[in-house]
């Protein structure tokens, strides 16, 4: 009979201090993934704002091209300003535009903020005046580098340049660039 409650009085269930922390650790797991899955959120939802900026340098590059093409600039004008060209040097705020209908060009200034539409209006259209815009100005800037390519020998080609355009933006208190580079030739 002793034997019997010897081996009764050896068993016994979880302490106080042992549920305390297996609480903790399970709580520690579960805290970490929801942080984890809202670092996730806050990301994708950045993508948007990328895509925006990929867009953005698309078009300055494929309005060089157009102008090119369609000899509205001349082979000479295809440079940054210091270098005789129309493009201005410089991060420039994202307007839309001016009479020569290219970015990033001294012809730009005192033309309107560029806006984006975001979505439809309450109605659910798009293309209505009541359409809900956001004003890429205060928070997308713009940089045009345009400089000649380099051969191996340290000359540069007379007939190809290169094109960078970046575009820096801040979400929230981060700041974020995406970077377009291409190379135009004088042959259109």
């Amino acid at each position: 009979m002793e034997r019997r409650r010897k081996r009764i009085g050896q068993q016994r269930g979880f302490t106080m201090i042992e549920a305390l922390i297996s609480i903790m650790v399970l709580s520690f797991g579960v805290l970490s993934l929801a942080a984890v899955y809202a670092q996730g959120i806050y990301y994708a939802s950045l993508t948007q704002y990328d895509y925006i900026a990929e867009k953005k340098a698309e078009q300055a590059v494929e309005a060089i091209f157009t102008a090119r093409d369609n000899k509205t600039l001349s082979w000479a004008e295809i440079q940054n300003t210091p270098s005789g060209g129309v493009f201005v040097t410089g991060a420039q705020p994202m307007l839309q535009p001016g009479p020569d209908g290219l970015v990033g060009t001294a012809a730009d200034a005192g033309s309107p903020n560029e806006f984006i539409v975001i979505g439809p209006n309450s109605s659910g259209q798009i293309g209505t005046s009541t359409d809900r815009q956001v004003d890429l100005n205060p928070w997308m800037t713009r940089t045009i580098d345009i400089i000649p390519v380099v051969d191996t020998a340290g000359n540069n080609e007379p007939n190809l340049r290169q094109i960078t355009v970046t575009v820096a933006y801040h979400v929230g208190s981060m700041q974020r660039t995406h970077t377009l580079i291409s190379y135009i030739s004088s042959f259109a």
